[in-house]
């Protein structure tokens, strides 16, 4: 049986939605991945507690690379949710294994459904950019 049959990337891509959703919420309360988990009846599955740990641990230096990356658009004026996908894609991109296109494509078919018409490029972007930096 293959890791498809398995439910692995379907498991994965649900861990990366539920992570997105909890970051998006950690960031507009101000608050942590603790404080947030506090709040939830049941604890998220493994791997987005990864992703969430990752974000929180890389953050300072995935908003350094994301804003060293985009030249054109500084970070605080960037759509919060483009920010909140690009820290979890590169937390992701620091701290496991997975495959670089498989980040990116998550993270651009994230971007594109929950941010702006223009979210996916954008995104793409600057993502491509920081992987030939931080996954050579």
């Amino acid at each position: 049986m293959s890791r498809r049959d398995e439910g692995w990337i379907g498991s994965r891509r649900e861990a990366r939605e539920r992570a997105l959703e909890l970051s998006y919420e950690m960031d507009r309360r101000s608050v942590s991945v603790d404080e947030v988990l506090e709040s939830l009846p049941l604890e998220p599955e493994p791997y987005t507690m990864v992703l969430l740990r990752a974000a929180e641990l890389e953050r300072t230096r995935a908003e350094q690379l994301i804003s060293e990356t985009s030249t054109r658009w500084p970070i605080n004026r960037m759509p919060v949710m483009d920010v909140v996908v690009m820290r979890l894609a590169v937390a992701e991109m620091l701290t496991t294994d997975t495959p670089t296109g498989v980040i990116l494509s998550e993270a651009v078919d994230m971007a594109s459904r929950y941010s702006t018409e223009e979210s996916g490029k954008f995104v793409n972007g600057v993502l491509s950019a920081i992987a030939k930096t931080v996954r050579n």
